[in-house]
């Protein structure tokens, strides 16, 4: 029987496309997601029931039968390490023999980003089952840059003169693809996957202007300015650290790493922010 990768998230940005690529590529696959409606209908892909990381029951009937795994990291949460935690032994009860996570570029235990210090959990967790895995550990979107740029032109964080080697959802895709068509080739490999340019919050904020046509800046905040400016969200301490953290983390210098992975594995050069911002020019429509 031809052996059958599971991907998870196949509705978002990440895992659709790893999906859409398998299949081009004719490869049996099994889509989850917590939505199946949301699946897409691809040649050779089946698409599982709901299947929620913290469910194990459901994960593990979804899986079943299934012999690789991309894991994609669920969405930010309080309990999110579980979560992978349960999806990971539901993995290994229906028989899954390898698994690619999705991970976070700096994931370390104390890292200054607190959402990566969860990715670094779900490492450990995962290397101490013995099953042969891959770690992808993903740079901050460049879908994200003009995403948190406000209606007013203004980019605004705690990020210093920091640097972030953005990536396109796309290049990580093509990575993810790699390495799940390689079997075996990647088994206890940690990639980062970054863009090739680190550029400082100021430089996006030239590159948003450049792409929309009007002046939009890049202001500094400290902490204590940076909680403030998100108290009206409504959000959790627990996000709205996380979201401040994500900008500290590139003013301690963890975000300005370059790796040359996308160019290795995928056979090409990743998209800069510039090309991002041309082809996708609904990404800053609301500068505009």
């Amino acid at each position: 029987m031809a052996s059958v990768i599971a991907v998870t998230g196949a509705s978002g940005r990440v895992g659709g496309r790893v999906a859409h690529r398998l299949a081009g590529r004719g490869v049996k696959t099994r889509l989850l997601g917590r939505d199946p409606a949301r699946l897409p209908d691809l040649p050779g892909a089946e698409k599982a029931g709901p299947a929620p990381y913290g469910d194990g029951e459901a994960m593990r009937r979804a899986l079943d039968g299934a012999d690789t795994l991309l894991l994609v990291s669920a969405h930010e949460s309080a309990d999110r390490v579980q979560q992978h935690r349960t999806a990971i032994d539901a993995a290994l009860a229906a028989g899954v023999q390898r698994i690619v996570y999705v991970s976070f570029l700096g994931a370390a235990p104390q890292a200054v980003f607190t959402f990566a210090r969860d990715h670094w959990h779900t490492e450990r967790y995962l290397e101490a089952q013995g099953v042969p895995h891959t770690f992808l550990r993903d740079s901050w979107y460049l879908s994200g840059l003009p995403a948190m740029t406000g209606a007013d032109g203004v980019l605004r964080g705690p990020a210093g003169t920091g640097r972030v080697a953005a990536v396109d959802h796309a290049d990580i895709a093509d990575v993810a693809a790699a390495v799940l068509l390689d079997d075996g080739a990647h088994d206890g490999a940690v990639y980062d996957v970054t863009g090739e340019e680190a550029l400082t919050l100021a430089e996006v904020a030239e590159e948003l202007s450049r792409a929309a046509g009007r002046a939009v800046r890049y202001v500094p905040e400290t902490r204590a300015e940076a909680y403030a400016s998100r108290e009206g969200y409504g959000a959790e301490h627990w996000e709205v650290t996380g979201w401040v953290t994500s900008y500290e983390a590139i003013a301690a210098g963890e975000m300005s790493t370059v790796a040359d992975t996308v160019r290795r594995l995928a056979g090409r050069a990743p998209l800069t922010l510039r090309e991002y911002l041309a082809a996708h020019p609904e990404s800053w429509a609301h500068l505009v």
